[in-house]
């Protein structure tokens, strides 16, 4: 008898554990659907926000396409002596550290005529790179904003139908890279920008002297790295 109701506390102890491993499970299955839930939204072109919202725009088969705001720009200060920041913004804003890619695609009409990803913490404190038409000539571009602004440049022999640009940002600095297939990446720039600090990323298009053009995203993408100095931090602490 004695031995028949140990048998049926055990019976219902491993009943209960498999109950609670099995909550457990359920517990952490929905976490990481609801936190796969949020990267998606964060990265879904439709929850992005504007700043300086353009006349005309659509997103449509995963693309965003624009016509970009005539006469506007990004640019504080050095060399042409003005600040404006009035030309079209698509975003999402990101803590931590990240890679960011999209494929662009302009119709680049005027000089001047731009388009990009943009890293942005606010209107002192930008980066901007991407395609830029300048003279007859088709130019990667970024522009590197801390309360003044500077402008770094190569040039391309030939007119591609679109260009990759990705941005990786890591600790304090930001390394800009630029492709023609998507597989292999050329470094175009290296610039600080503050960390531990949320940022705004996303699509920028500026038509300073001209009267606008249309501009494409498309296969736009953020993903998430793991915190450097956290790493680093549990490395030295083992």
């Amino acid at each position: 008898m004695e031995k028949k109701l140990h048998h049926q506390l055990d019976l219902r102890e491993q009943i209960f554990s498999y109950k609670i491993i099995k909550m457990k499970k359920l517990i952490l299955s929905s976490i990481i659907a609801f936190n796969l839930f949020q990267v998606v939204k964060a990265q879904s072109l439709e929850k992005m926000t504007w700043f300086n919202e353009p006349s005309q725009w659509e997103i449509k088969d995963k693309k965003l396409v624009m016509n970009v705001t005539p006469q506007s720009d990004y640019w504080r200060i050095s060399h042409y002596g003005f600040t404006v920041d009035d030309a079209p913004f698509y975003y999402s804003t990101y803590g931590g550290e990240f890679e960011t890619k999209v494929k662009i695609t302009g119709d680049y009409k005027a000089r001047f005529d731009q388009m990009g990803l943009m890293l942005r913490i606010d209107e002192q404190n930008y980066i901007k790179a991407g395609v830029e038409f300048v003279d007859g000539k088709f130019n990667l571009s970024t522009v590197v904003t801390h309360k003044t602004s500077d402008w770094s440049v190569i040039v391309l022999e030939k007119t591609p139908p679109f260009v990759w640009i990705k941005a990786v940002r890591r600790l304090d600095a930001v390394e800009i890279f630029y492709s023609f297939d998507d597989k292999e990446y050329v470094m175009m720039r290296n610039a600080y920008l503050q960390d531990n600090t949320p940022v705004k990323v996303g699509f920028m298009a500026a038509s300073p002297d001209g009267n606008g053009s249309k501009a494409t995203f498309e296969n736009f993408s953020v993903k998430h790295f793991p915190d450097q100095s956290r790493l680093e931090g549990h490395t030295k602490n083992k």
